[in-house]
């Protein structure tokens, strides 16, 4: 991944067939918006005219859709964007969906879903399944159809892995000790699944332990949430693959039972006959760990095959180096960088009503933090080398870290496990599901209805 934000947020299709407008005498929004995207160069030079003369803020989805496709028209098209909203922000469409975040009273022209389906088809006929007109209306959707953008691959561009062949721990001999893998047992079934494979995926579909299950690996907002997919009212589980869009750099995935879209960070579809049906996915406990500490804690452990039936380079380090190097965002997502920068790493917990997260580097001084999430008293045990948080209640209970272990008020000695933290005479305080975030997605996705710990 060579791309900077610039760059990959800019990509156009201009070597592409676009559509050609249907101009004629007279235009009216319709007519001006398709014109700016699709139009030859004169009917485009009309419909920036018209555009800039009506004055409404209307139109301007449609010319953030046409600055993003349409890169040798970018001139024009932001100077009409500065002439309509007295903002200074050029060509930069990165900056440009910034300001349309910010600005949510601004409501598209009523032909924008239909211009952003067209020209998302062009991209790829198969994005039909998503975007059907009667589901993309706003009346209908729960997010906002112009910050939904496409990531630059096309449907099922990022292959899921479905019940992928796992093999023993020891003959994961493609695996280096460091490597981080997302790690999870339930009911005695312990699993590892490699960073290093799951940034080409992005998405598995497993049974676990008996209990369906989808990992949603969104490598921009730096998430792997564990899902899941058995839900009321559906015969079978729920089955997700990615779609390519994104919403505010953040994976859109879709079940293929219905193919509506669905919100990665929060587990809830958003545009499609799903919608609004109230459906949040339960998330269980995922953790990232080294492989070797991985390893030892769970010895059984079956890991992922590099025989995924798919060709990649699985090397260590490979997939989205760059972007994981780096300070900035592929794609636009407001973000409040006051007390933390926005790829900084946090732990995210919602549960019992609230959302609270920890920043990593919280972990880094105090590796054992006694904190609680609404009124529920909670213990976090973090690595933030590693990358590892876990979560338990613990009830009136208050431990402190010892020689690598952990011991409570009473001096009692304390086992972590993948299930829960067991005590002496066998008590069980019991995981609390919770995953790794970059800061940006947790700020942007929950702001004012979450807490961060202060420490």
């Amino acid at each position: 991944m060579k791309l900077n934000r610039r760059e990959f947020s800019g990509l156009a299709l201009s070597g592409a067939a676009l559509p050609r407008a249907a101009f004629a005498e007279g235009l009216t929004p319709e007519k001006a918006q398709r014109a700016a995207m699709f139009g030859t160069s004169s009917e485009f030079r009309e419909a920036m005219s018209y555009i800039e003369a009506r004055g409404d803020l209307d139109m301007t989805a449609g010319l953030l859709l046409s600055l993003r496709f349409s890169r040798a028209r970018a001139v024009r098209i932001g100077a009409t964007l500065e002439t309509l909203t007295g903002q200074n922000h050029g060509t930069d469409w990165f900056d440009w969906m910034l300001w349309q975040e910010a600005n949510p009273q601004i409501v598209p022209h009523k032909s924008y879903p239909a211009l952003a389906r067209e020209m998302y088809l062009s991209i790829d006929s198969n994005f039909d399944q998503f975007l059907r007109p009667e589901h993309i209306v706003r009346e209908r959707a729960r997010i906002r159809l112009e910050e939904v953008t496409w990531g630059g691959v096309l449907k099922d561009g990022i292959p899921s892995l479905d019940n992928p062949d796992l093999i023993p721990a020891g003959a994961a001999e493609y695996l280096r000790g460091d490597d981080l893998v997302f790690g999870v047992t339930i009911n005695g079934d312990a699993r590892a699944y490699p960073l290093r494979i799951m940034g080409w995926h992005e998405m598995f579909n497993e049974v676990i332990g008996g209990v369906p299950l989808a990992l949603a690996y969104c490598t921009l907002c730096g998430s792997g949430i564990l899902f899941e997919t058995d839900v009321a009212g559906h015969s079978d589980p729920i089955v997700f693959g990615s779609s390519g869009f994104l919403y505010r750099s953040n994976k859109l995935m879709f079940d293929r039972g219905t193919n509506s879209l669905w919100n990665q960070y929060t587990g809830e579809p958003v545009i499609g006959p799903l919608a609004n049906s109230g459906i949040i996915l339960k998330q269980r406990p995922v953790v990232i760990a080294t492989w070797e500490k991985w390893k030892a804690s769970n010895p059984s452990t079956m890991v992922l095959s590099l025989n995924t039936g798919h060709r990649r380079n699985y090397g260590s380090g490979v997939v989205y180096n760059d972007y994981f190097a780096s300070p900035e965002l592929m794609f636009p997502a407001q973000v409040d960088q006051k007390a933390h920068a926005q790829k900084d790493y946090v732990f995210a917990i919602r549960q019992f009503g609230a959302a609270r997260a920890w920043p990593l580097d919280a972990f880094e001084s105090m590796p054992v933090i006694n904190d609680a999430i609404a009124e529920t008293p909670v213990l976090l045990v973090g690595d933030a080398d590693a990358r590892s948080v876990r979560a338990y209640e613990r009830g009136t209970r208050t431990f402190t870290p010892a020689d690598g272990r952990i011991k409570d008020q009473d001096g009692l000695e304390w086992s972590v496990t993948e299930s829960a933290l067991i005590g002496p005479d066998d008590t069980r305080l019991p995981r609390v599901a919770g995953h790794i975030s970059y800061w940006f997605a947790w700020d942007n996705y929950m702001g004012d209805a979450a807490t961060v710990y202060e420490g």
